[in-house]
């Protein structure tokens, strides 16, 4: 008798134990004391501040075709950022059919390590592609994908959720699917939300809200580039339009928006 039943005990005492440390290391990681260390609350009306923030500049990617400094593509309001995604109305000056603003802090702020948060609202439309994301600020790996890409937070025309996203070589390039990169997050975009992130050296922890939504975990024993997350990064919002993943923009649409209330990034 013995022998049988004082190994499942001490079996399901520890097991008991380790979940009470789980449980702890959990409590313990939530209750971290963050400071912070950047903010932007938009305070300064009409004036986005230059120390801070570039205009996103029009690309040959697929998010950024009709990137643009055009005054009505962006708007700083009652204490909030509008981006927004609109008709073209003189394409005399500009051949782009729609026009849309985005904002970054390459080359003025970036960081390694902590949490950041964006409070926000995101408008719908067909086409519309708001997105909040991260990339390396320096090549310490070489040309994308290799220094990767966290997406805070992407929401395609009127759908009631929204995604995030890890990309690297790893995922792009050899098509590794394990661990689990994304994940989609149910939302009412009615209201305004709090995407984020906590960013450990050897962990990405996704959060809607303050609740956890995906952990992308640093895999031992795997090629390299599943980890390029050890260099900092910096910050884009911007107010996409169409491409190969939202698919085409109905101009009876907009304008449509994302209103950008307070970003935070702490230690």
């Amino acid at each position: 008798m013995k022998k049988i039943y004082i190994p499942l005990f001490m079996g399901v005492f520890l097991f008991l134990v380790g979940c009470a440390s789980y449980q702890q290391k959990k409590e313990i990681r939530q209750d971290k004391d963050w400071t912070i260390i950047w903010e932007e609350h938009f305070d300064a009306p009409g004036v986005l501040d230059a120390t801070k923030w570039n205009i996103v500049e029009r690309n040959n990617a697929d998010w950024g075709n009709y990137m643009s400094n055009n005054p009505e593509c962006m708007k700083i309001k009652d204490g909030k950022l509008y981006l927004r995604g609109i008709v073209n109305p003189d394409r005399a000056k500009d051949t782009a059919q729609y026009l849309t603003g985005g904002v970054s802090t390459k080359g003025k702020f970036a960081f390694q390590y902590g949490k950041i948060e964006i409070h926000a609202k995101l408008e719908s439309a067909t086409g519309a592609w708001p997105a909040m994301w991260m990339l390396a600020d320096q090549p310490k790996y070489g040309k994308y994908p290799r220094n990767g890409e966290i997406d805070l937070m992407e929401h395609l025309n009127y759908e009631d959720q929204v995604y995030q996203t890890i990309h690297s070589y790893y995922t792009l390039e050899l098509k590794k699917e394990f661990p689990q990169r994304y994940t989609t997050v149910p939302v009412n975009t009615e209201n305004f939300n709090t995407y984020g992130m906590e960013w450990y050296a050897d962990r990405l922890v996704f959060t809607v809200n303050g609740k956890e939504t995906l952990t992308y975990p640093k895999v031992e024993g795997v090629d390299p580039s599943q980890w390029p997350f050890d260099q900092p990064f910096y910050l884009l919002i911007d107010m996409q339009l169409g491409g190969s993943w939202v698919g085409k923009v109905d101009p009876d649409d907009l304008p449509v928006q994302m209103i950008v209330d307070w970003v935070r990034v702490y230690q």
